[in-house]
């Protein structure tokens, strides 16, 4: 497909979004939520279907040498088809943040001000791999009153389509509120990202490449995360047995997954670091640290300078001891991506000045970086990961996909 012939499709995709953001914005949450669950019921009727187009996307993907990371997040099967159903019943179910009275004063001359949640609009998403996310993204889009135009990556393209079919028979006459870009032509990215005034707000959800072309090229507002670079500190004050739990789920439960951690802190004066390092190393995790970390489990790797500031996205961690809570947050400053960071203790204090300091979208105090997920926040299925500091941050779901208005109303009065 030509530059010209991506430019046109996405124009047309974007008209179709626009006057179908426009219906979303006059529906009552009800009428969403009726929508998402008829949606959610044809994904499950479509199961078989969905399941076997990824059969497709998967031997396409192991043939062109996918990583097993990448795989992992490729593969569909009934179990997590149902997964994806019941995330649009549970986005569904969510408080629509639309129309909600942020705040509200009197003037003394009057006027009554409110300021008011309201849709974005359309919304791009661009995202690689994770079929779910055409789900997902949507059912948040929807719920929360904006068009999608979804483009998911190549090697998804069969999954992407079987369940986007699925989601566009549940909801009928509301099917261009969640559109998908059925070419894999890159020209069709370049055309999203400058769509500027057709498109409101892209969302990139992908690999490091994909995420610098989209905050490089993009004339649209962007909403997105580079790296999660995640740390967890075991602190001196840390239980043993607690720090060696938090460690291993934080590493190994997903490697695959943003929230996982990549770089294992480890506090000089924590006296009992053999357990946790050993335990990782008998999981099938390859640690990677200097002749301090080898002296404690031999089976440690030689670390390089670039591993301090790798994404892994597989069983590997970079292992380092530091001097306390500084030297912790040192550590993080120089080589986090702002994701999510997690220090182990029972030193309150220690834990407090760690969770105040550290500027990381998601901080935890003595819980696994797993936890860095939208579902687990209560806020149902995310749209993603925002480690940015303007308009949202940390994982995004309605209240994210929203901007505000300031209504004012009067009694006749003119401005002196």
């Amino acid at each position: 497909m030509s530059g010209i012939e991506s430019v046109s499709l996405i124009a047309e995709l974007a008209a179709r979004a626009r006057a179908a953001s426009l219906r979303l914005a006059g529906m009552d949450s009800a009428a969403k939520s009726r929508a998402l669950i008829s949606a959610a019921r044809a994904i499950r009727d479509d199961s078989d279907a969905i399941v076997a187009a990824n059969a497709e996307d998967m031997a396409a993907g192991a043939a062109n040498g996918l990583s097993p990371a990448l795989l992992d997040r490729l593969l569909l099967d009934a179990g997590r088809v149902e997964a994806m159903a019941a995330g649009v019943e549970a986005v569904a179910a969510l408080a629509d943040p639309v129309g909600e009275v942020i705040e509200r004063s009197v003037r003394p001359n009057g006027l009554v001000l409110t300021r008011v949640r309201i849709p974005i609009g359309v919304i791009g998403i661009i995202y690689e791999s994770r079929p779910n996310v055409t789900a997902d993204a949507g059912a948040l889009c929807f719920m929360s009153g904006n068009a999608a135009i979804l483009r998911g990556g190549s090697e998804a393209i069969r999954s992407n389509r079987a369940i986007h079919a699925a989601l566009a028979r549940g909801l009928g006459d509301l099917a261009d509120a969640i559109q998908l870009v059925q070419v894999t032509d890159r020209a069709a990215v370049g055309a999203m990202l400058q769509a500027e005034g057709a498109i409101d707000m892209i969302v990139p959800r992908g690999g490091k490449s994909l995420v610098a072309r989209v905050q490089a090229e993009a004339r649209v507002p962007v909403l997105a995360h580079l790296d999660g670079i995640n740390h967890v500190f075991i602190h001196a004050a840390a239980d043993p047995g607690m720090a060696r739990a938090i460690a291993l789920n934080a590493k190994m439960r997903r490697t695959g997954i943003c929230g996982a951690a990549e770089t294992l802190l480890i506090d000089r004066d924590f006296t009992d670091p053999a357990p946790i390092l050993a335990t990782l190393a008998d999981a099938g995790c390859e640690l990677r640290g200097g002749d301090d970390i080898r002296a404690i489990e031999p089976r440690t790797r030689d670390v390089a300078g670039e591993d301090w500031d790798t994404e892994y996205l597989e069983a590997i961690l970079a292992v380092k001891r530091v001097d306390g809570v500084d030297g912790a947050m040192a550590h993080i400053a120089a080589h986090g991506s702002h994701h999510t960071d997690a220090i182990v203790t029972e030193d309150a204090a220690a834990a407090e000045r760690f969770l105040a300091q550290v500027d990381s979208a998601i901080v935890l105090w003595n819980a696994s970086t797993q936890f860095a997920d939208g579902g687990e926040f209560g806020l149902g299925a995310e749209i993603g990961i925002s480690t940015g500091r303007l308009h949202a941050r940390g994982p995004v779901a309605l209240e994210g996909l929203t901007t505000y208005k300031w209504v004012v109303r009067g009694t006749g009065q003119v401005r002196p």
